[in-house]
C-alpha cells in the first residue's frame, strides 16, 4: 500500500479521473518541515504519533562541542560554512545533520538532528 496519499490531480493515462482508495490517515499528514537557524535560542514542541513529543529548534547560537581528550563544552555559533544537505540550505544557513559549522573553537561537524532532537551536538573538526 502507498504511505501517501498524494497526485490525484492527475488524470489516467486513459484520462480518467483518479479516486483514492482510502482517506488520509492522522500519521500520514505532511508537516513543515523545521529549519534551525542561527539566532537567540528559541525552541518548538509538537505533538507526535503515540501520545509523545518532539522537541524542536527554530534558531540556537549555542552548539555543544565535543572536543577530543577534554570535556565537552558549549561553544558560540559563528557562521554556517557548509551543508551538503543541500545548497539552498547552506545558502540561507540552515543547521542540520552533517552541517560543517564555524564557532570559536574552530570548525565542527553537527552529528545531531536539531529539528528532531531540539539539540546541537557536534565534534570538532581539524
Amino acid at each position: 500500500m502507498r504511505k501517501s496519499i498524494e497526485n490525484l490531480a492527475t488524470s489516467k493515462l486513459t484520462g480518467g479521473r483518479r479516486h483514492p482508495l482510502r482517506v488520509r490517515r492522522k500519521y500520514e499528514i505532511d508537516r513543515y518541515p523545521n529549519e534551525a537557524l542561527t539566532g537567540a535560542q528559541v525552541t518548538v514542541t509538537r505533538k507526535v504519533r503515540g501520545k509523545s513529543h518532539k522537541t524542536a529548534l527554530k534558531t540556537i547560537d549555542f552548539v555543544n562541542l565535543s572536543i577530543p581528550d577534554s570535556k565537552p563544552k558549549k561553544a558560540k555559533i559563528l557562521k554556517v560554512l557548509e551543508n551538503p544537505t543541500n545548497n539552498d540550505y547552506q545558502r540561507r544557513g540552515v543547521i542540520t545533520k552533517g552541517a560543517i559549522l564555524e564557532t570559536q573553537d574552530g570548525k565542527c561537524k553537527v552529528v545531531s538532528r536539531p529539528g528532531q532532537d531540539g539539540t546541537v551536538n557536534a565534534i570538532l573538526v581539524q
